[in-house]
């Protein structure tokens, strides 16, 4: 157990994201006290029942009131709102961050209503999963993940390397970066991919000459993993896309034109320049290994044969 860095941390939003904070900063002791809030009453009161933090509250502003740290775990779209509410109770010193994998809007979002003497600092933790809810919650999501941290120009560097040590304190690295860089970065690593995969699972429950039962009995190993990212959060994802819709539609038109590209090479039998291609792609995975962010495991490590029946 580590010494508390913040005697109390607020937790606004208590899903995937934010229980495995919660249940991070319990067991590693950097949380003095943990105070949650949700909208959903039946959420909050499951978030109790989970044992995640040490009060819940309907109202943000009274889970905030003498907060060291206050993390928004809520889609980015309502970041503004949330802002707003809590500004009155946030007291001078806190640390008042985020989790939402778009940056630039939520900075215009929240720091007009933020007082002074607040610290901003953004951040974006890079990990997940698709599920979603308090149940959804681990304190290892963090382990080996990249944490990257956006704080606006002139925030306190103090403010910045004490949040930096709470999040590899729960076992994240760190990095820091423009929020406008995170955003492009992310738009062509998760938004870009969450939005093909969304686009071919919808083709494909819309074709007329395959029936749904044939897609799902039929399913091979890419189209399934594109199912697993397209059963993300609705919610999240539709905020992500309307908030970060200048970078992704700047990656979406790079994407459409190597795409037809790429249809050309199929089209003319241009197998040698395919055979290039595929091989430079190749060398991306085995970095991601190499980089600890994924595993070698065969079929991305689900268990086969008699293990199957364990999982």
């Amino acid at each position: 157990m580590s010494a508390p860095i913040f005697p109390k941390l607020a937790l606004i939003g208590i899903g995937l994201i934010g229980s495995s904070i919660a249940l991070a900063a319990r067991k590693t002791g950097l949380a003095g006290r943990v105070s949650i809030h949700t909208r959903s009453p039946a959420t909050l009161k499951r978030a109790e029942e989970l044992k995640l933090g040490d009060s819940y509250h309907a109202d943000p502003a009274n889970a905030v009131r003498d907060a060291d740290c206050v993390i928004l775990c809520v889609p980015v779209g309502v970041s503004g709102e949330i802002a707003r509410a809590i500004a009155p109770a946030l007291k001078t010193g806190a640390i008042v961050s985020d989790v939402g994998s778009v940056k630039a809007s939520v900075v215009a979002q929240m720091a007009p209503h933020l007082p002074s003497g607040v610290h901003f600092v953004p951040a974006h933790p890079v990990a997940g999963t698709e599920y979603s809810g308090p149940d959804a919650g681990f304190a290892e999501l963090f382990e080996n993940r990249w944490c990257i941290l956006t704080p606006p120009p002139g925030t306190d560097p103090e403010a910045v390397e004490k949040l930096a040590a709470f999040w590899r304190g729960i076992g994240a690295n760190v990095e820091t970066m423009t929020p406008e860089h995170h955003d492009l970065v992310l738009a062509i690593t998760s938004h870009v991919p969450h939005l093909i995969a969304y686009n071919i699972v919808g083709t494909a429950a819309d074709l007329e000459t395959v029936t749904q039962s044939e897609v799902m009995k039929f399913s091979a190993g890419g189209f399934r993993d594109f199912t697993r990212i397209a059963s993300s959060d609705p919610t999240m994802w539709r905020d992500v896309f309307l908030n970060n819709r200048t970078a992704v539609l700047e990656m979406l038109g790079r994407f459409t034109e190597d795409l037809i590209a790429l249809q050309r090479l199929v089209r003319y039998g241009e197998g040698d320049q395919l055979f290039d291609l595929f091989t430079r792609t190749r060398a991306i995975r085995r970095g991601i290994i190499a980089a600890g962010q994924e595993t070698a495991a065969p079929d991305f490590g689900r268990p086969h044969g008699p293990d199957l029946k364990k999982a």
